[in-house]
């Protein structure tokens, strides 16, 4: 597992055609995605599964817990996104509620875009 970050700090300020945005780049696919958004209500859980495709899943607002096949877990927040491979087993969790976008694709290279943050493990 891998955490990114899509937030507004390492995002790119737009002007061109007199925009005033930021703009955080997160993929490019020429294969099929599905994109979905997930509501987790308070203590929430996408239960431990399997990927059938890499997948990403984005955090748009709240926070939780994720956590992949080193059983290892680890906070993240909006902004940040989680990445699994295909075949990875992993699980989100949050005690307050999140809501995040889901992207799964056969091919998906978040690295391409986004910077990856380094892991803190809070299990312990």
């Amino acid at each position: 597992m891998k955490i990114f970050d899509f937030s507004k700090e390492v995002g790119k300020h737009i002007t061109r055609f007199d925009s005033d945005f930021v703009m955080s780049h997160i993929m490019v696919t020429d294969k099929p995605a599905n994109i979905g958004c997930m509501h987790l209500d308070k203590d929430g859980i996408i239960g431990y599964h399997q990927a059938v495709v890499p997948q990403l899943l984005l955090v748009v607002s709240g926070e939780g817990f994720v956590r992949g096949e080193d059983e290892a877990i680890y906070p993240i927040k909006a902004g940040e996104a989680a990445f699994w491979v295909k075949d990875e087993f992993h699980e989100t969790t949050t005690k307050t509620g999140l809501t995040a976008i889901v992207i799964e694709s056969e091919k998906l290279d978040p690295a391409s875009f986004m910077t990856e943050k380094k892991l803190t493990d809070c299990s312990s």
